[in-house]
């Protein structure tokens, strides 16, 4: 099957078809969205030969080759192309139906969320909140920036996304819940931890720590929006690093400065000042499919709304979209 393998044409096995396996369409659709059978293998935590041999038997279950490989690339036949559309409903449905079963039961509904750690901070009372009145859901943090939030969501691998709603298809309901004041991380004893809060201009003469462009490529655009409306482009630290954490490691090292939202609070070795001047705030949204969102969604997103009135995260100014 791999390499240079020709691909004969099949017959298809109607006794087969009654035992194709739910995990050969997961694996399928993972190979199709990959395109490359050690990532799509690495994505499903099994080995390449394991993976690569489930498809082949859901091909030969069909009676048609779906993948076309060769020595230099993965394509989707015409026949898998057609396949995929309907081998993404089946999981869809199937994940539907486990859901309402679980809920029926009593025994609660798994929520998948993805976030980075700045969202995580921005987000963390909300989930605590929902948690505490809904103990029999299921909370599992997945770290994931926007870009891939917005796929998974829509391809049914994420339940809510959090993040700033921007470049967001009709697929994706959003809502924005926090309005997070920013301000500069630098280390102790910089001239600029002196000052109550910090003019945006100020940052003109420091080496600031950009956001990576493929994990929160909106974060870094905001930010470089706001360096511009201020009259200068930010002289960018060379490097990135994912984590909060991380980056202000980094700062507590003098290596750089880094802007990071209020809702992180306060970390080890550096010193948080707001800017000013303009006041910029970081609009933090939740995502959804638009259409069939699992089960709890409507719990999370009233959760959000009830917190953002009683803390006044966004004060009256809740934006809704799409």
């Amino acid at each position: 099957m791999m390499g240079g393998d020709v691909v004969a044409p099949l017959s298809p096995d109607v006794n087969s078809l009654s035992r194709v396996e739910l995990r050969q369409l997961r694996y399928f659709v993972t190979l199709a969205e990959e395109l490359h059978f050690g990532r799509a293998a690495a994505r499903e935590h099994i080995v390449q030969s394991a993976l690569s041999q489930q498809v082949q038997r859901l091909e030969r279950a069909l009676g048609v080759p779906l993948v076309s490989r060769n020595t230099r690339r993965v394509e989707l036949t015409a026949a898998g192309e057609r396949f995929l559309a309907d081998a993404r409903q089946i999981l869809a449905q199937v994940e539907r139906a486990a859901g309402a079963v679980q809920d029926a039961a009593g025994t609660g509904h798994i929520l998948r969320i993805g976030v980075l750690d700045e969202g995580y901070a921005a987000v963390r009372p909300v989930l605590h909140e929902l948690m505490t009145r809904h103990p029999a859901v299921e909370v599992h943090i997945v770290h994931a920036g926007l870009p891939d939030q917005r796929r998974d969501l829509i391809e049914g691998r994420l339940d809510i996304g959090v993040g700033r709603a921007s470049d967001v298809p009709a697929e994706i309901a959003t809502e924005v819940f926090r309005l997070d004041a920013l301000g500069v991380l630098v280390p102790e004893g910089h001239r600029l931890a002196r000052l109550t809060a910090v003019p945006v201009a100020r940052l003109a003469a420091e080496r600031l720590l950009l956001p990576d462009e493929s994990q929160a490529p909106e974060f870094r655009r905001f930010l470089t929006e706001l360096c511009r409306s201020a009259g200068f482009f930010p002289e960018s630290f060379r490097g990135s690093v994912q984590g909060l954490r991380a980056g202000a490691d980094l700062v507590a090292d003098g290596l750089c400065v880094m802007v990071a939202p209020q809702s992180a609070g306060p970390l080890a070795g550096v010193r948080w000042r707001p800017l000013v001047q303009p006041t910029p705030r970081y609009p933090w949204s939740l995502l959804w499919r638009a259409h069939d969102a699992p089960p709890h969604v409507g719990a999370v997103v009233a959760t959000a709304r009830r917190l953002s009135r009683r803390q006044g995260w966004a004060v009256s100014d809740i934006e809704l979209a799409g």
